[in-house]
């Protein structure tokens, strides 16, 4: 199903040529006609794309036409990479290289006539398959269609918390699941210490989630239990992981004080199983608790009865809440009989439809569309996840043959199990721009549950080259979110919190089988399971290694992304990475080995390349910086690193880097000449002090620093980071944010600020009063009163503070922050009281704000 994005890809091989950083690049290595003359012929296929991506579901011919073409853009990209990276190591050359490299490169493989011929040999062999392979366009009887017109009607921003006005045809459930949590626990004998266990079973998409989450919060269940947990359990029910989930859910839960919320534990993988079970014990032990155990899989009934042994010391009335999908997991688990969920009746899930379909009082307009919009929801089959899909894809359109479209598709027409909701999410998926189809299905190569935030789908969407900017100031994070919020306005996101920069989610378990089944041609976990890899497989996600990689050697030289391998076999490198010649994304994160093989310089098309978390390397190769192509680099929690390499700024194509090291003091002249860098993260780097005096960042917008202890000062004026907008500091102790300047016109135009885990606050900010958009405050555990400058944010439009537990209320002028559009509180049991929407003593000081989350 990988042909469904084969416009865009099109597309941008279209853009790619025509621009005029490629036009002067290709004059540079002297291909320029060539190109050319691809570009003609891509123009000639390009134009009936749209109508064969339509036609090919039902057409087998067509879909193999399909390929062949995917194949040879595929190739094409290849291609273009090559004379950027060209471009790029002569740039390079001229800037930094000294006259023995000069000689060297052009006695080199790369000599400019050698290289100028070889491509220019590839191009014509490009254009001759594509045309003809494209001689066969008109036997199709496609259409020319030269824009892709499926927009997305963006709704207003929904949160992650469930709000129970939202929820349709679940109040009748929610009840007898709150009854069944108030009543006493009694075993058979009467006596009322064991622990009562409710399972909540159904189809997947029913609304299992909503409905927990419905009573997780409902008022009578927080007064009735002073500690809850909330745990999405693994698929194989592991045991440690499971204690690991449930320490941390304790801590964030706020159980019985303050004291409670010290910062949270960094509880890691490797740690003993008897450390895990004396942490989880000293949690639990006496306290009355609630624990949900979401989306259980396995039947495995010995670790079922090793988990329930050791959560049994909690307090009396104790319960736990499971969602499963399967009748026999809810027979080994409940103490109670299960409440099987139904699906919706007719009437609420026609109500659920209109309220995602049409903007509030719309529908009264259009009682055609509610004809129309009845059968669409009979085939919905009362399934929340599916109504609330296809409700989103028709939202603001009221062309009555795009309804009918969506009514009479044929995908209807194909054969289904009970339950099944997969067709109404493919309809939904056939309507989104071809753009987003690509960047959806890239949400495959990560593991079901796993939680997302902006930065994940940033590096592997950038990466992969799938974003389009709509202007020449919006960057690579900006295209993200728009992204995203194009794919959260057609319910294809959950959970999504939004921090004003980025987002947080999930997905469901079934949208993560959607992604599945339309990248299943492309991209393929490898687990112990794995025989092969199909030849044009491009994505590879490990989710298992080092158990029988060595059992068959791959042909890899097309693959594109490799995710998750660990690479804690050296001698796996050569065949598992080198190998891919033209490998864009690497992911080596949590790695064990102890040298990086100076021929990763190879990787000459690398966008992306982790090295996160190696607690073993102490010295980085030099021939890593030759990856000019590269545009992200993580050395995050490097902890063992002694110097950062030499020649960064050899990597004049890098947008982000997260560093690690030992150092006292950063390469910073190298750092300053990385021209294209915008985001720049300093984790852990515990012998810096006062870094970046005397040097320019011309091009930085996003700079954070965590984990330093011994930072004491940055300059942050617009002489040292005149592009600044968002600055985050997190856990450094010794580090105080100064606004004082001389000159105000050197003030930074901070646009978003965040204070995580800090102590020392500055006592003025007012520099930043007219441009200050996002404030946040996160885990700030001694914070007892927000600084008096916050009622100086004039342009201030978020609010988010969580986890400060010792903060008694917000300010009382906070009515003047006529621009504060969204304000979210979590983990400040003080301030919900207070500020408790309708309720709250001082509710009435907040309640102007238009979006207002309250949470314990």
């Amino acid at each position: 199903m990988a042909e469904s994005f084969i416009f865009s890809i099109a597309e941008s091989l279209a853009t790619k040529i025509a621009s005029l950083a490629y036009e002067e690049a290709s004059r540079v290595v002297g291909v320029y006609d060539d190109l050319q003359d691809l570009k003609s012929s891509l123009s000639y296929v390009k134009a009936v794309l749209l109508d064969a991506e339509q036609k090919q579901e039902h057409n087998h011919e067509l879909r193999e036409w399909l390929k062949q073409i995917k194949l040879i853009f595929y190739d094409a990209e290849n291609v273009l990479d090559q004379v950027h990276c060209e471009t790029l190591r002569k740039q390079v050359i001229r800037d930094y290289g000294t006259p023995k490299d000069k000689v060297g490169h052009f006695f080199s493989s790369s000599n400019p006539l050698v290289f100028r011929y070889k491509l220019a040999l590839q191009i014509k062999d490009i254009r001759k398959r594509l045309d003809r392979v494209a001689a066969d366009r008109d036997k199709f009887g496609l259409q020319v269609i030269d824009v892709d017109r499926r927009v997305v009607h963006k709704r207003e921003m929904t949160y992650s918390h469930v709000v129970e006005s939202d929820v349709i045809g679940r109040s009748h459930d929610k009840e007898k699941i709150v009854k069944l949590l108030m009543e006493p626990c009694l075993d058979n004998n009467g006596d009322s210490k064991h622990i009562s266990v409710i399972p909540i079973v159904g189809i997947g998409g029913l609304g299992k989630i909503t409905l927990a989450k419905l009573v997780f919060n409902d008022k009578r269940i927080r007064e009735s239990f002073p500690m809850k947990m909330w745990v999405c359990v693994p698929d194989d029910f592991d045991i440690k992981q499971l204690i690991i989930k449930i320490i941390n859910a304790v801590t964030v839960s706020g159980a019985n004080s303050a004291d409670a919320l010290v910062a949270q534990q960094t509880l890691r993988v490797d740690m003993d199983i008897e450390q895990l079970q004396y942490l989880l014990r000293n949690k639990l032990t006496g306290q009355k608790f609630l624990l949900v155990l979401d989306d259980v899989w396995s039947e495995d009934r010995a670790k079922w009865i090793e988990l329930r042994s050791l959560i049994r010391i909690g307090g009396d009335g104790s319960k736990i809440v499971v969602t499963t999908r399967s009748h026999s997991i809810a027979s080994m688990m409940g103490t109670v009989p299960s409440h099987d969920l139904e699906c919706l009746s007719l009437e609420d899930s026609l109500s659920l439809f209109v309220k995602w379909a049409f903007k509030e009082g719309e529908e009264e307009k259009h009682p055609n569309l509610i004809t129309i919009g009845k059968e669409i929801v009979r085939k919905c089959k009362g399934v929340p996840l599916a109504i609330r899909t296809l409700a989103s894809l028709l939202f603001s359109k009221y062309d009555i043959n795009v309804w009918e479209s969506v009514r009479d598709d044929e995908i209807w027409n194909l054969p289904q199990k009970k339950g099944d909701i997969l067709p109404a999410l493919k309809l939904s998926y056939d309507q989104m721009p071809s753009y987003l189809r690509k960047c959806f299905a890239m949400f495959s190569l990560f593991p079901k549950d796993f939680e997302f935030q902006t930065g994940d789908v940033l590096s592997l969407w950038s990466a992969l080259g799938l974003l389009r900017s709509s202007s020449k100031n919006e960057t690579s994070q900006n295209v993200v979110n728009r992204y995203l919020s194009e794919l959260i306005s057609r319910s294809f996101l959950e959970n999504v919190s939004d921090l004003g920069t980025s987002y947080y989610f999930n997905i469901h378990d079934l949208v993560h089988d959607l992604a599945l089944y339309v990248a299943k041609d492309e991209c393929l976990g490898i687990s112990s399971d794995s025989q092969s890899i199909p030849k044009n497989v491009l994505h590879l996600s490990f989710i298992e290694f080092d158990l029988f990689l060595e059992s068959f050697k791959p042909n890899l030289l097309g693959v594109r992304t490799i995710v998750g391998i660990g690479a804690n076999n050296e001698d796996l490198f050569p065949t598992w990475v080198l190998s891919c010649k033209y490998l864009r994304f690497l992911d080596l994160g949590d790695s064990t080995f102890e040298i990086l093989p100076r021929s990763i310089s190879k990787l000459k098309h690398l966008r992306y390349l982790s090295l996160g978390n190696n607690r073993r390397i102490k010295k980085l190769p030099a021939s890593i910086c030759n990856l000019q192509n590269l545009e992200e680099l993580n050395l995050r929690g490097y902890v063992e690193l002694q110097t950062l390499p030499e020649k960064l700024r050899n990597l004049i194509n890098l947008q982000r880097m997260s560093i690690t090291t030992k150092q006292s003091v950063l390469p910073e002249s190298d750092i300053a000449n990385l021209c294209s860098l915008e985001s720049l993260d300093i984790y852990g780097c515990d012998n810096l002090e006062s870094p970046f005096v005397g040097v320019k960042l011309p091009s930085l917008r996003f700079l954070r620093v965590m984990r330093c202890k011994n930072l004491k000062s940055l300059p942050l004026d617009t002489h040292h980071f005149p592009q600044l907008e968002e600055f985050i500091v997190d856990e450094c102790d010794n580090f105080e944010l100064s606004d004082v300047h001389e000159d105000m016109n050197s003030a930074l135009r901070l646009k978003k600020l965040f204070f995580c885990m800090m102590v020392n606050f500055p006592r003025s900010l007012h520099g930043y009063a007219n441009t200050l958009q996002t404030l946040v405050f996160l885990r700030c555990y001694e914070l007892k009163e927000l600084p008096e400058w916050l009622l100086n944010m004039t342009s201030l439009k978020f609010l988010h503070i969580w986890g400060c537990p010792r903060l008694l209320s917000l300010p009382e002028g906070i009515h003047h922050l006529k621009a504060l559009e969204v304000l979210r509180i979590e983990g400040c049991r003080k301030l919900y009281k207070k500020y408790r929407p309708h309720v709250g003593e001082y509710w009435h000081q907040i309640s102007h704000i238009k979006h207002i989350q309250i949470f314990q």
